[in-house]
């Protein structure tokens, strides 16, 4: 929902601004937090497309970087934030983010902090950003902690880069090769089929991969919205669209009730926890948490968050559930007054060497520096991973192709051949 509210701040202030929330309750908490006393809340329309063609509201992680990495070097040449703000919204390329950076721009110049500012658009600043932002506005040094975020969001955009590159080419082989397989199903092998038939008659014998070829091709013609009849070609068969249309709608309920089960917390963590169990996902998925995780923490304790709110923060970064329920429970241990690395040695997902850095850390008084050097092995190691399964699956995914193709040959050519020879003999 979006709200429109009028408040006074700590010093007596009156501010006002519109905002995003969930509910009423929901805003009431974020005004608190900030340090806001709320005195007229009003449910308002928010100012945007609607619509199928509506552009989306998103700021990409290499806008983000850019901006980051600007605001930093303005700041540390002192230049007023206000003003920062102001050009920077003039040299935006996204048009979403030139309009979070004026409303950002107007909070500002109301006297907001510019945390508290860019909290009101979760969608682009996260609780890790806004956290560290804060504590480098707390702490005076916000042109360094701007640059320890611009590098974090680098990491981040370059692992998601590589994944989504990684996973490109699987999806287009296997996408082409779905739709080729049900196009050779639907309207060559019922032509093949005929022909065997032509030539050995219908008691002739087939080998058994011949045998289970026509099967599915049987199967898929009898079951598509298409039936190949000879002469003809395809022709649509009406009879059968209601009840592909009835399948289809069944399966996007199913579809739709599971994606709405997954957002839920509960969902989230089973689902979490499922990724965790597949071999090669589940590789990927603690080493890209472990090296979050790591350059996360270090970036707020180098900035200096208390461990215990840094732990808060640095679980909900991670973008697993089960994770970030074991970081709970070490938060716990350390509140009671025990060091961090102790409940992180006992942990299912961090491996013993995250743990012996820390306890080095520890006793050295340098967690962020020790953390920063684990953050970057271990982004090495999803790089390497990456690539690595990159180079795997492609030689495979082309034997496979080669593997179907022959066996389809074979299915096909083999018995034309027999039955030529039987019917020159």
């Amino acid at each position: 929902m979006h709200f429109i509210y009028k408040a006074t701040t700590h010093d007596g202030r009156t501010i006002a601004g519109e905002v995003d929330a969930a509910n009423k309750q929901a805003l009431l908490e974020l005004l608190h937090r900030q340090g806001i006393k709320p005195v007229l809340i009003t449910a308002g329309n928010a100012k945007k497309k609607n619509g199928l063609f509506a552009p989306k509201k998103k700021v990409k992680l290499g806008d983000l970087v850019v901006f980051t990495r600007q605001l930093s070097t303005m700041i540390s040449a002192g230049v007023p934030l206000a003003r920062c703000l102001n050009a920077l919204q003039d040299n935006a390329e996204n048009p979403y983010l030139r309009e979070v950076l004026a409303s950002i721009t107007k909070d500002v110049s109301s006297g907001l902090p510019l945390a508290t500012a860019f909290e009101k658009f979760p969608n682009v600043f996260s609780d890790v950003y806004v956290n560290m932002v804060r504590a480098g506005e707390e702490g005076g040094i916000l042109d360094e902690i701007l640059k320890r975020l611009a590098t974090q969001v680098e990491q981040d955009a370059s692992i998601r880069k590589k994944i989504k590159s990684a996973m490109m080419y699987p999806m287009v082989i296997l996408t082409i090769t779905i739709i080729a397989f049900f196009g050779i199903m639907l309207f060559v092998i019922p032509k093949i089929g005929k022909i065997l038939l032509d030539l050995g008659g219908p008691k002739a014998k087939l080998p058994i991969y011949t045998v289970v070829l026509l099967k599915i091709s049987g199967f898929c013609v009898s079951n598509s919205i298409i039936k190949h009849i000879p002469g003809l070609g395809a022709i649509p068969i009406v009879s059968l669209i209601p009840n592909i249309l009835f399948i289809l709608l069944i399966l996007g309920v199913i579809g739709l009730r599971v994606l709405k089960y997954i957002k839920t917390d509960a969902g989230k963590y089973r689902f979490h926890d499922l990724l965790l169990r597949i071999p090669i996902v589940k590789v990927i998925i603690s080493k890209i948490a472990i090296a979050r995780f790591s350059r996360t923490f270090a970036s707020l304790m180098g900035s200096g968050v208390s461990v215990l709110d840094a732990l808060d923060v640095t679980g909900a970064a991670l973008g697993n559930k089960v994770i970030e329920a074991e970081l709970r429970e070490a938060a716990k241990e350390v509140k009671n007054g025990k060091p961090l690395s102790e409940p992180i040695s006992r942990s299912k997902h961090f491996p013993a060497i995250v743990a012996q850095m820390l306890v080095v850390g520890e006793e050295t008084g340098q967690i962020d520096t020790v953390l920063t050097k684990i953050a970057d092995f271990y982004e090495e190691e999803v790089s390497v991973l990456i690539d690595g399964l990159s180079a795997i699956i492609e030689p495979i995914m082309i034997v496979g192709l080669g593997a179907a193709v022959g066996l389809i040959a074979a299915s096909v050519m083999g018995p034309i051949a027999n039955l030529s020879k039987n019917i020159g003999g």
